[in-house]
């Protein structure tokens, strides 16, 4: 699954670990899910989404593979 985290960490200018720290993970969770190692659940990938004020669609993309 593609994400645009990394690109909407920068406009904010925080961390993973910042990040990580507002939807309750890890800062690797967020590396990982940064990286498209590690597909979110439902839920956190709504809590991210949320954190950015936005849809869900605008940070995840479904690619080809999933």
């Amino acid at each position: 699954m593609k994400n645009t985290i990394h690109v909407e960490r920068a406009i904010k200018r925080i961390t993973q670990a910042d990040l990580a720290a507002a939807v309750g993970v890890s800062r690797q969770t967020i590396n990982a899910i940064e990286a498209n190692k590690y597909v979110p659940s439902a839920v956190l990938a709504l809590k991210i989404a949320r954190y950015f004020a936005k849809p869900v669609e605008a940070i995840f993309e479904l690619g080809e593979d999933d």
